[in-house]
């Protein structure tokens, strides 16, 4: 039945949009990372990138990537994928999907039109750079 089924919640996975080290933020491209602020490691994480919305008045799809990390361990930060500038004036989605303690958890994040500006910064764990994240 529906309801012997499960439905945990994702908690301590983040997201981060960070412009590169030593480079003007207006420069062309940032990076995007995953955080696993768990205790523990999780596995077969699943990324799936995309970006959609309006540019100069028609509507734009990217194409979807998609990323495979066999295992994040604890305490950990992964590098997704350089991200344009230019496409911060889309939504940008990351679709994350893992298994934690034999338990399959997905949520997406989502960047949207506009978020990922400097009024929005945050100093991101791990790497102690200023970025945007969600959590």
């Amino acid at each position: 039945m529906k309801s012997d089924i499960k439905n945990l919640k994702v908690q301590d996975i983040a997201i981060a949009i960070v412009p590169r080290k030593d480079v003007n933020q207006d420069e062309a491209l940032w990076d995007s990372y995953i955080l696993n602020l768990k205790e523990e490691p999780i596995t077969n994480v699943l990324i799936n990138s995309r970006g959609y919305g309006e540019m100069d008045g028609e509507k734009v799809k990217t194409t979807i990537l998609r990323h495979f990390f066999e295992e994040i361990g604890p305490l950990q930060v992964v590098k997704i994928e350089p991200i344009q500038t230019k496409l911060f004036n889309l939504t940008n989605e990351y679709w994350v999907s893992f298994v934690h303690q034999d338990y399959m958890y997905d949520k997406k994040y989502v960047f949207v039109t506009g978020s990922i500006t400097e009024d929005n910064f945050t100093t991101i764990p791990f790497i102690n750079m200023k970025g945007v994240m969600i959590r």
